[in-house]
């Protein structure tokens, strides 16, 4: 079997299973350098190949944890459903996740962001991520017909795990967005690509602009475009709504995950005093 031929048995392995469009992205991309890492098909390959080639992603690539292990899923797949061979799990081990705490902009610097965009389009981007609490893929993927402005919802399709839900749309976002509308007509994408005529904007260009107003409003935190949806849950949380009803905003089969944002917040935000402040109170009370 070729290298080809590898990739398309697996292109109709995901298909089947019927795995999310990133997913199949993803494996397909991870199979591709895994092969062209060796030079061979990967028939030609086994269980010592796939732990050498984690360990060279791991120690020499230093790739995040996240990322080797998206490398590690691919091949699982690759080798368990597409091969039909049985590896010994053991030998290849998931990397523990790693969850740093994400710098949170404040709302004055999501406004300085707001303020720095020099083009209306930008703008809607921005605020709808933000005020939508949207993953990246979700607001390139945003149709016209996805707003409902008489639920104040956006319909979000085949988001993370290949669930539908729906997501906030707040007056300030309508306001904009049709103000948008009129500018531009967007017909099916809501966010239409310039260079590809009738094809949604791509991730990658959301990023770029995203990255170019964080220069130009002087932002000097370690932050991506995935920190809107961050500033999204931790600004919520914060003005006191709770934590179930962000879960389904943000689209979360686990409250666990829901329950991470509560560490973000500063201490004193969540107004509570120290067990230490109350037996003092209480002594002074007592005399």
């Amino acid at each position: 079997m070729t290298k080809e031929e590898v990739l398309a048995k697996l292109v109709f392995d995901v298909e089947l299973r019927g795995l999310s469009k990133n997913t199949q992205a993803e494996y397909y991309t991870k199979v591709k350098l895994f092969q062209e890492h060796y030079n061979k098909p990967a028939t030609e390959l086994g269980q010592e190949d796939i732990r050498q080639f984690l360990h060279y992603l791991t120690t020499e690539k230093k790739l995040a944890s996240g990322s080797v292990n998206t490398y590690n899923s691919a091949l699982r797949f690759l080798y368990g459903v597409t091969f039909n061979i049985k590896l010994n799990l053991k030998q290849i081990p998931r990397h523990r996740k790693q969850r740093k705490f994400p710098e949170i902009l404040t709302k004055e610097e999501i406004q300085a962001l707001f303020d720095a965009c020099d083009n209306l389009r930008d703008k809607c981007i921005l605020m709808t991520l933000y005020g939508a609490g949207l993953r990246l893929s979700e607001v390139a993927s945003l149709k016209v017909s996805d707003i409902d402005s008489s639920k104040m919802q956006l319909f979000i399709r085949n988001a993370k795990g290949s669930k539908d839900r729906y997501a906030l749309l707040s007056q300030a976002n309508l306001d904009i967005l049709r103000t948008y509308w009129k500018a531009y007509r967007p017909k099916e994408w809501l966010f239409y690509s310039r260079n590809r005529n009738g094809a949604p904007m791509t991730s990658r260009a959301i990023q770029n602009l995203f990255h170019k107003y964080v220069i130009k409003a002087n932002i000097s935190k370690n932050v991506t475009v995935h920190s809107m949806r961050h500033c999204f849950a931790t600004h919520l949380l914060a003005s006191g709504v709770s934590v179930f009803h962000i879960k389904q905003l943000l689209g979360h089969t686990d409250i666990a995950s829901t329950c991470f944002y509560l560490h973000l917040l500063k201490i004193e935000s969540l107004n509570v005093k120290s067990p230490l402040d109350e037996l003092v109170e209480l002594d002074k009370a007592n005399g």
